[in-house]
């Protein structure tokens, strides 16, 4: 599959994936070329060295090896190791610690759960407060019509690998779980920064409520051509409003 690179879903992502997909062009499998284009903390190695009957997250805290399949959805879990390091490393600990004090059972329970869906879906806003008391209130006029502009000073970034890969081939209704705290706009841009200041707030305690609101990532102004129509958000099924209590 031929990526966009350029589109901005991948932008904190896309100087790393370039690289990966030239190596992997030159020959290389995915764990050889995120090892050598993108390392993250840990070493990619291939999918058959996990053994059977092990658990993902308890191999990768065990021996610092990250078993990758061929495929996209690890390929884009290779740049997130990259990327947030720190926090990577944090939710795999979180994982691991869960799995050795409960077990590997048929159902997670909230806090792997919780973890599973960030690891997966994620996204982390650093934003305007009018524009998150619009999303907390999944307001969505408020937020992507009336207060439009504020978009210019806001930043969101993708960290879920799973959301990642569905945005390889975009879709109106694809779906962001966006952290609810703010990242501090004293940050600025430095995404290294994010990841410190990420890795510090995954707590137990705060994942066990599952800290998230949902964002149609692709209502995001200047992220998707077709949201320039205002009709594009009268779309129920896709900007639902809250449920009732």
């Amino acid at each position: 599959m031929v990526l966009d690179w350029a589109a901005p879903w991948f932008a904190p992502v896309a100087e790393a994936g370039r690289a990966v997909q030239a190596a992997r062009a030159a020959g290389l499998s995915l764990p050889e070329a995120l090892n050598a284009a993108a390392p993250g903390p840990l070493r990619a190695v291939p999918q058959a060295e996990l053994p059977e009957g092990v658990a993902y997250e308890a191999f990768i805290g065990e021996t610092g090896r990250v078993p990758t399949r061929e495929n996209l959805h690890d390929g884009f879990n290779g740049l997130i190791w990259h990327r947030f390091p720190l926090a990577k490393r944090r939710l795999n600990r979180l994982q691991a610690e869960a799995i050795a004090a409960q077990g590997v059972g048929a159902v997670r329970g909230p806090l792997r759960d919780a973890i599973t869906l960030f690891d997966e879906n994620a996204a982390l806003l650093q934003a305007p407060p009018a524009l998150w008391d619009a999303l907390r209130a999944r307001d969505w006029q408020r937020l992507f019509v009336s207060e439009r502009a504020l978009w210019s000073g806001a930043r969101l970034v993708l960290f879920g690998h799973a959301l990642l890969e569905k945005l390889a081939q975009p879709y109106k209704s694809i779906t962001a779980h966006v952290f609810t705290e703010a990242v501090p706009g004293a940050l600025g841009t430095d995404l290294a920064a994010w990841d410190g200041w990420l890795a510090e707030r995954l707590r137990p305690e705060a994942l066990a409520c599952k800290p998230f609101t949902p964002l149609p990532v692709l209502g995001v102004p200047g992220w998707w051509p077709p949201n320039e129509s205002a009709d594009f958000y009268a779309d129920a099924q896709v900007f639902r409003a809250p449920r009732r209590a």
